[in-house]
């Protein structure tokens, strides 16, 4: 066995600083896997006690009869490490560190946790500043907090991994009472060794759990969590997960419209999305998504039929539905006729979604009739099942018909309490059909089931192309010129262009370049031109000196200086304007594409890749980019306009990921906005330009 295999299910447990008393925090490690049943050696270790209820205690480590599998150190902050040495030496797998007072706290903080680090050598840590672990699976509770207080656990097919101790408790005492099955608890808090990635590799190999769910506050190996992931999504196990932090209110100012649109959250739904990775958009989603996968069944559509025997609550859950695209059509002609014969003479209206079943609730051989009927049809790919008041007389009648269907189907089947019945709803998830107390958590659920089936990990990254030869590079922030300069030599097409200083160069240029050209200012510290008055289109030779003396003046008044050089371009006409970015911080690069031009941001119609770990990115994710866009009809042909150059597009995406990739840590920000598309066969052109060098 591994470490985190002895440490989930070890057959022997040191707890350092037992307490004799169990209703204190140092007396429950003890108390808690006796009381559960844990079938392996337990060693209390206190210097000051002889017995520990009926267990020998010892007065140190050194003592204890054999090398136990994991220790649970109760230690304070200024004491934990001492222990983790003394368990390190005599080869013990893993400790659980609950003291609190490492980094969290400041400097001194993180002098006691680069300590324990030290003191463990190679034994694994859990923590510090960690309320442990459960596995729920065998139940074995290695912790010490009051939250796990409870005679029984809620088993089931669910692992857990949170970087919040409390958290964990929130969410095992939500479960219990939901009805919704756990098979592990896993606190990993401040990191210092074991972390998010370790906990979801070994989950994605455990036969006991089939979904996954995190709480994360900040992933700190990237890619460590992004191989881990799509491991667990080749193992066919569903990751959801809850990112706080999501407020944008500290995002650093950037020199590129790509700094100020693609923040931190940005990034890790970008990471999410690579990896498979479900994102909860609510707390009460990471319990829900997760309820709904670990039926294992695959949504194949957006057909959802709604059986109902209250019209409003019915309602309710066809908006949402409409609203997160689901569509709700009405009975084919089949199942109509096969659900009006099981209502003979009654006033039910069968042909429209809802489907509305009087009197349901209250007889199970009508109930499972329109179960089936909705099931076998193939209208639907889903079936949301109202619970209203009426079935609440009877709550097992109605469940146990709803769970006589299951094995009818594999279409997903989704419940809707709609009165506040929390034990109906418990009732209805353990016999197999997932119930929520909102309509929107039935979509948030079918929602997550529909990505989990269209997802498909990435089997082998893209081949690194050869490295490009590049010239000297400047350090600071590049003014057009050089921008486009860096971008050519990476195979990305420029309109062509003329550096001038005076009106006559100006003039000169623009008759060499012929039709009519733009005006800019060029300069490192002006990047927005237009909004200085730094940019001048659809001139002819004939205008430019008087349009060049007048940017001059208007530049001198909004900006304070006097720009002295100039870029005259051939204007580029007929093309859809996106914007092509990228975007770097902890979580790794990104490669952004939008809708371009001066409203990139009002809009911020984008989406972004994260680069492999090595090389840019492959042709099928440029594509898939461009086609996630809601711009993407503009460049599909929407309305009789021509088809654009997608081809060129994805050669320029790719380039300007290779340019990324190559340069890495140097190459602090690059921009192209706006990248005119052209129609097919014309190709692209680079019409500005933003580069920033350390």
């Amino acid at each position: 066995m591994d470490a985190i295999s002895r440490l989930l299910q070890p057959r022997s447990v040191a707890v350092i600083g037992a307490s004799a008393d169990p209703t204190k925090t140092a007396g429950r490690p003890v108390a808690y896997l006796q009381k559960h049943g844990f079938a392996g050696a337990i060693y209390p270790v206190n210097p000051k006690a002889d017995r520990i209820g009926d267990l020998p205690c010892y007065p140190d480590v050194a003592s204890l009869p054999e090398v136990p599998d994991v220790a649970i150190v109760l230690l304070g902050a200024e004491r934990a490490h001492l222990a983790v040495r003394d368990l390190a030496a005599r080869g013990c797998a893993a400790a659980i560190v609950l003291a609190s007072g490492y980094t969290e706290t400041g400097e001194e903080g993180a002098r006691r946790q680069k300590q324990l680090v030290e003191a463990a050598g190679s034994m694994r840590i859990l923590g510090p500043n960690t309320i442990g672990l459960v596995n729920l699976t065998d139940a074995i509770v290695l912790s010490a907090t009051g939250a796990l207080e409870m005679d029984e656990f809620p088993t089931g097919s669910i692992g857990v991994v949170s970087q919040s101790g409390g958290i964990l408790g929130s969410l095992l005492s939500r479960a219990a009472a939901r009805g919704v099955g756990l098979s592990k608890l896993i606190s990993t808090s401040n990191e210092v060794d074991l972390e998010l990635a370790d906990f979801i590799d070994h989950l994605a190999d455990d036969p006991a759990t089939q979904v996954i769910a995190l709480y994360i506050e900040t992933v700190r190996n990237p890619e460590k969590f992004r191989a881990a992931c799509l491991k667990a999504a080749r193992a066919g196990k569903p990751v959801v997960a809850f990112k706080i932090g999501r407020s944008e209110a500290g995002a650093q100012a950037a020199v590129s419209h790509t700094g100020a649109m693609a923040g931190a959250d940005r990034m890790y739904d970008a990471l999410f999305k690579q990896v498979g990775v479900i994102r909860a958009r609510s707390f009460a989603d990471l319990l829900d998504v997760p309820a709904a996968l670990s039926t294992g069944r695959k949504l194949r559509g957006r057909r959802v039929a709604i059986l109902t025997s209250t019209g409003g609550a019915g309602t309710l859950v066809s908006d949402d539905l409409g609203v997160a695209g689901f569509d709700t059509p009405a009975p084919d002609a089949a199942t109509a006729q096969a659900l009006r014969d099981l209502q003979t003479g009654s006033e039910a209206v069968l042909d429209r979604n809802p489907i509305d079943v009087t009197l349901a609730g209250l007889r199970p051989d009508l109930l499972r009739g329109a179960i089936n009927a909705l099931l076998a049809s193939p209208s639907y790919d889903a079936l949301v099942i109202i619970v209203g008041s009426s079935s609440l007389a009877m709550p097992e009648l109605m469940a146990s018909a709803i769970r006589d269907c299951l094995p009818n189907s594999d279409k997903p089947i989704l419940a809707y309490v709609s009165p506040h019945a929390p034990e109906v709803g418990a009732l209805l998830t353990r016999n197999g059909v997932p119930a929520f107390a909102a309509a929107e958590s039935c979509t948030a659920a079918l929602d997550g089931m529909l990505k989990v089936g269209a997802f498909k990990p990435e089997m082998a990254p893209a081949k690194a192309g050869a490295p490009i030869e590049v010239g000297h590079l400047p350090s600071g922030s590049l003014d057009e010129a050089q921008a486009k300069t860096l971008f050519r030599q990476f195979g990305i097409p420029c309109a062509a262009e003329l550096v001038v200083t005076s009106a006559a160069e100006a003039e000169a240029a623009a008759r060499e370049l012929g039709g009519k050209t733009v005006l800019k200012i060029l300069s490192s510290h002006i990047t927005h031109k237009s909004d200085v008055g730094g940019v001048a289109v659809g001139l002819v030779p004939e205008t430019m000196a008087e349009r060049l003396g007048q940017m001059v003046t208007d530049v001198k008044a909004k900006a304070g200086v006097t720009p002295e050089r100039f870029l005259v371009q051939s204007m580029v006409n007929g093309g859809v304007e996106l914007i092509l970015g990228m975007h770097r911080d902890s979580l790794g690069t990104a490669v952004m594409l939008g809708m371009g031009g001066v409203t990139a941001e009002l809009f911020k119609d984008t989406t972004m890749r994260l680069l492999p770990a090595q090389g840019g990115l492959s042709r099928d994710d440029a594509l898939s980019m461009a086609q996630e866009l809601k711009t993407w009809p503009l460049l599909d042909g929407f309305r009789g306009r021509p088809k654009a150059d997608v081809e060129a597009l994805v050669n320029t995406i790719v380039a300007f990921s290779n340019m990324a990739a190559q340069l890495g840590e140097r190459l602090l920000e690059a921009e192209i906005n706006p990248v005119f598309v052209l129609p097919r066969g014309q190709g692209v052109r680079a019409a500005d330009g933003v580069a920033v060098l350390a």
